[in-house]
């Protein structure tokens, strides 16, 4: 599997670390930059990140054989209806994206005749953003889950399902609808708690931030991501996502109950039974 031209559109962490990636594992001849910000795309030329770049989408995509979607995910239909026009017959598109669903289908719906696309998302990344940390085994050990739908390509769902695996990551096939429900739950809903528990505490009083431990500084690891990446996110998947917090609410107000009946049993117990919970990630 070798791609000649590779376009990576969106050169920050996750983009950056795919093109090193691609390049450590000798899965492509060359790859161009293109992003808003034309100093962030010669400092990742300069890094051989990438060989070259562009600023126009359209003008970055012609006679591209693989197009990576690396931008906000909000951003992904009009980059699409910009690049349409530029992709070549057979060219692959892809995505990194933390919301699927709709998304997908609409993707789907953008591309040209002999134009295949393949919804994918990394389950790997940092709490800080840009190419300063990116590196070419970010994917490695981690989990890719692909959401392909009853339209798409078998041969364009085995390519993607090989890049990934030789970047070492471990490959999960998830319904575009499920995967959203699911990580509404175990990545959107985290994230939208760790900044609004900082919120919270600032509304207490922001002097206290101060005084914060590790047990708090780990909580809140998150709220040091992308607004502008998670503000998109939580707004693409905004109904999985408030079905999440109605069902956080329950549990918070349960914890309240217990709390102002003083009733140590209960509260221990339910400590107890999301510590084996917590115990058991990872263990299957």
């Amino acid at each position: 599997m070798h791609f000649k031209r590779v376009t990576i559109l969106g050169v920050g962490l996750i983009g950056a670390s795919f093109a090193l990636a691609m390049k450590k594992q000798g899965l492509c001849s060359e790859i161009i930059g293109c992003g808003r910000k034309e100093e962030n795309l010669k400092l990742a030329k300069e890094r051989q990140i990438i060989d070259s770049f562009e600023t126009d989408p359209a003008k970055a995509c012609i006679g591209a054989d693989l197009v990576v979607l690396a931008t906000p995910a909000g951003s992904f239909p009009d980059l699409v209806k910009k690049v349409r026009g530029s992709l070549k017959k057979g060219a692959l598109v892809t995505d990194v994206g933390s919301v699927k669903g709709n998304l997908v289908h609409d993707i789907e719906g953008f591309m040209p005749k002999g134009i295949c696309f393949v919804g994918g998302h990394p389950i790997a990344g940092s709490d800080r953003s840009g190419i300063d940390t990116a590196t070419a085994d970010l994917f490695m050990g981690a989990q890719c889950i692909i959401t392909p739908t009853e339209a798409t390509d078998k041969k364009a769902l085995e390519a993607v399902i090989g890049i990934w695996t030789a970047f070492g990551s471990t490959v999960k096939r998830i319904n575009p609808d499920e995967h959203d429900r699911i990580y509404a739950a175990v990545s959107h809903l985290p994230h939208l708690l760790a900044y609004e528990i900082v919120n919270t505490v600032a509304d207490m009083d922001s002097s206290y931030l101060a005084f914060s431990g590790q047990g708090f500084k780990d909580t809140t690891r998150i709220a040091l991501s992308s607004p502008e990446l998670w503000k998109d996110i939580c707004l693409l998947n905004r109904e999985n996502l408030l079905e999440s917090i109605e069902i956080l609410k329950r549990n918070l107000d349960r914890a309240s109950r217990y709390l102002r009946a003083s009733d140590s049993e209960a509260l221990k117990e339910d400590f107890r039974k999301a510590r084996t919970l917590r115990e058991g990630i990872g263990q299957h």
